[in-house]
């Protein structure tokens, strides 16, 4: 064996790749070097000859990541990987497939159907069995397909308690019939069907066990249900699996991944240790120590801590803006300076927990000339929903936009379909006029759209701009349509939702900010703002993303905004089983995104759905040792130290009340006032947002972190000032 081949790696590392052949789950934290363990194991294990290439199956998740893989081994083998079975799950199954189309019941040509091409499969049969488009929104059966068949479910193994269940069943059913005439498989079904295929074919399934030894998978942590049943099937009882993964870093329920596979796999493969890769070459370490910290909060962990052999390093930088356009101007204002410290734009990231936030940092990005890109996801101005909603606005102010109203004319469906939109077009160029002028003189559902814009421009004549739209966004269906998104939609429903309160946020702020606040401004503002500091692939530019998108990445400074509760941690986790242990492990994610600076920031005040709303400093800041913060802003550090320990103080009598500011007058030239932070010996700490009444009457209206909003009597209330 080529001795080099173990020089650097640590002695957990070398643990790792020298195993014997025996079942192993490797606990790789952050930044430990999981990949050159896993490549490293492939390669010692056929270097020494306890495998041929032939008998080596390695699962990633990505296909950058299996690129990455065969791109380390050759360099480490001099044999040719080309025909070594390492990709992704879906990559891996129609391999396969290809190789067993009979068995599998399949052309030798079958073509697999990406997402859009499944949903218009879905579409085309659901027109054939008549199926109501608007009871039964195609994206809502892709997803119940799609979603059953990732639990391992056939359309009869599906319960179904309701109508309305049962016709999804009676479409999935008909669905896979149509597929299987067709000869085409979407992305679910190629796990599914090669699952099902190893199953009841014991001969191939044989074949696969003598030959497959060594199964190793990378991110076990993100494997869902059926994925890890076609691991074990594959190992049966003999083979060795070598999974790699980190329950810390476990972030996508919502996709069906279950963190619960490692605890299952220490049982079913009877693994008694588990090696533990700690030592962390990424960050400095105090920002490792912040990581710790937070994790240790959760409940079910494996259990590992996160060190290296670097200095500490800088303290977490944390600031309290009094709004988010302050945080996002003080972001600004920190790259500019980090820009001058010779750090590249390239180097630097922004993540946020919603989409939604991005639009404030891109406003302010695209003020100060700084080039970016949003990594994993679109622009503000170019996501769906909001060229949907400015499709509305554009086509009230011209009817002549044609682009405008093909967008819109059946989103939401209006049973307005491709033959008619045809036939539009058809009369429109007939004519020399606007679609929207043929479709007013048409006839039926055409003339009822055409009919709604009328009545959306009539209402909205004299209205201000933020008051335009929102009455666009509430009469035109946007709104409900996504909010009667089905369950297996909501998460992406929701955030649709929260871009759509967003935009009402970058109208106000339009307003605030330009003489000229009519919609004709704002529109002409939206397209030039989508358009400005396009950043290209070699340009230095700044990434801004979700932390969802920012796993496996690093950068040397990355600024966490918004820490406000109900953000990071999000609202939506309150009401989950789990829900904010998977919050804290996305903001573990995120900070050991950072390789030398970190920052954390929140504001007071922020704009949500077109109002102002006082917000709380995130749980997740409280959990983190005040030893390695340090505070921007010393009156937040003596707030943010004081919650449990102040006691009310004598001088906080109510004795007159000014409601025109906001206000409650106090002796000695105190005040309670909206905005104020306090702290209640039951409910804890919370934000004033309402103050009433005068004297003994005087009452303020608090929105507390756990407790939720409550009416309290200053009276008989002892509230303490934060």
């Amino acid at each position: 064996m080529n001795s080099s081949m173990l020089h650097g790696l640590n002695p957990e590392q070398q643990q790792a790749v020298t195993l014997p052949q025996q079942s192993a789950l490797i606990l790789a934290g952050a930044g430990s070097g999981k990949t050159r363990v896993l490549t490293t194991r492939i390669a010692y294990l056929i270097t020494t000859g306890a495998v041929s290439p032939h008998g080596i199956l390695a699962v990633t998740f990505t296909n950058k990541a299996a690129k990455e893989m065969v791109v380390r081994l050759s360099s480490l083998l001099p044999i040719n990987t080309r025909g070594m079975w390492i990709g992704t799950f879906h990559g891996l199954c129609n391999r396969l497939l290809r190789a067993h189309y009979r068995e599998a019941n399949l052309p030798q040509a079958f073509q697999i159907l990406d997402s859009s091409d499944q949903l218009s499969a879905i579409k085309r049969l659901m027109k054939l069995m008549n199926v109501d488009d608007e009871k039964y929104p195609p994206r809502e059966l892709q997803n119940f397909i799609s979603s059953s068949k990732e639990q391992g479910l056939r359309a009869h193994e599906v319960e179904a308690y309701d109508m309305h269940t049962r016709r999804k069943v009676e479409v999935f059913a008909e669905y896979d019939t149509q597929c299987q005439r067709e000869g085409v498989v979407d992305f679910p079904e190629l796990l599914l069907r090669s699952f099902e295929l190893l199953s009841r074919n014991a001969p191939l399934r044989e074949h696969y066990q003598e030959r497959f030894k060594h199964i190793l998978v990378d991110e076990f942590q993100d494997t869902n249900k059926l994925q890890y049943q076609w691991l074990k099937l594959l190992a049966g009882s003999k083979n060795v699996l070598f999974a790699v993964g980190d329950d810390d870093q476990s972030i996508y329920a919502f996709r069906g991944a279950n963190v619960g596979n490692m605890q299952e796999l220490t049982k079913d493969f009877h693994i008694e240790s588990v090696i533990k890769l700690e030592q962390n070459y990424r960050s400095h370490g105090n920002i490792l120590d912040a990581a710790n910290a937070l994790i240790s909060n959760n409940r079910n962990r494996l259990g590992k801590n996160l060190w290296t052999a670097e200095h500490g390093g800088e303290l977490l930088r944390v600031y309290e803006a009094p709004t988010d356009v302050e945080e996002a101007g003080f972001v600004i204002g920190e790259i500019q300076q980090l820009k001058l410290e010779g750090i590249n734009l390239k180097e630097i990231a922004l993540l946020y927990r919603s989409n939604a936030q991005s639009r404030v940092l891109e406003h302010a990005l695209v003020s100060a000339g700084l080039a970016y890109r949003v990594y994993g996801g679109l622009r503000f101005f170019e996501r769906q929903e909001i060229k949907h909603a400015l499709a509305y606005l554009r086509l009230m102010e011209n009817s002549g936009d044609d682009n405008a109203l093909l967008r819109i004319i059946n989103f939401p469906t209006r049973g307005i379909g491709a033959r008619s939109i045809e036939q539009l077009q058809e009369a429109a160029k007939l004519h020399n006029t606007p679609i929207y002028d043929a479709a007013a003189r048409s006839g039926g559902k055409a003339v009822a759209f055409v009919a709604l814009i009328e009545s959306l421009r009539d209402a909205t004549r004299a209205l201000a701009l933020p008051e335009i739209i929102d009455h666009v966004l509430q009469h035109s269906g946007l709104l409900s349509h996504y909010q009667n998104e089905p369950g297996s939609k909501q998460r992406e429903a929701q955030e649709r939702l929260e871009n759509l309160n967003e935009l009402l946020n970058a109208a106000t702020m339009f307003v605030h900010e330009n003489e000229d606040d009519s919609l004709t401004a704002f529109l002409a503002h939206a397209s030039l703002e989508s358009g400005e500091h396009q950043a290209g692939d070699q340009d230095d530019a700044l990434h801004l993303m979700t932390v969802h998108a920012a796993k496996g990445l690093e950068f040397h400074t990355v600024f966490i905004t918004g820490l406000e509760d109900g953000l990071f941690p999000h609202q939506n986790s309150q009401k989950e089983d789990g829900g904010l242990d998977e919050e804290r492990r996305l903001m573990y994610v995120a900070i050991t995104r950072a390789r030398r600076r970190l920052y954390l920031s929140f504001a007071q005040r922020r704009m949500l759905h077109g109002q102002v709303n006082y917000g709380i400093a995130s749980s997740f800041l409280h959990e983190l040792p005040e030893g390695l913060l340090h505070w921007l802003s010393p009156a937040a550090r003596a707030n943010y130290q004081s919650v449990p320990f102040q006691s009310p103080r004598p001088d906080r009598l109510v004795r007159g009340v000014e409601p025109e500011s906001g206000m409650i007058r106090v002796d000695r030239g105190g005040a309670w006032r909206i905005g104020q932070r306090i702290f209640h010996q039951k409910f804890g700490e919370g934000v004033i947002t309402g103050v009433e009444g005068g004297g003994a009457d005087a009452r303020v209206q608090v929105n507390f972190r756990h407790a939720g909003s409550k009416w309290l009597a200053l009276e008989y209330a002892k509230l303490t000032a934060l």
